[in-house]
């Protein structure tokens, strides 16, 4: 019986039934859950904070490119003229 590491609930997976990498929903809390490592099966809570804080880091890298190569281009046209 495998357990899930948020609440302890039992979760009744047969690890011939599973895949590294899928991921399930735990029936008592609700979390998201991967699957790690099949026998025995292991899971890890997986959490959504980490990969919005991911993507939000990765939009701003994103927006100071774009900004640093406009700034640029505007202010050596206005130089020109």
């Amino acid at each position: 019986m495998t357990r899930c590491p948020e609440c302890d609930a039992e979760i009744d997976l047969d690890e011939d039934e599973v895949e590294e990498g899928e991921i399930l929903t735990c029936p008592e809390c609700d979390v998201e859950l991967e699957v790690t490592q099949t026998h025995p099966v292991h899971l890890i809570v997986i959490s959504e904070d980490d990969d919005e804080d991911d993507e939000d880091e990765d939009d701003e890298d994103d927006d100071e490119e774009e900004g640093d190569d406009g700034v640029g281009s505007n202010h050596d046209d206005e130089e020109e003229e």
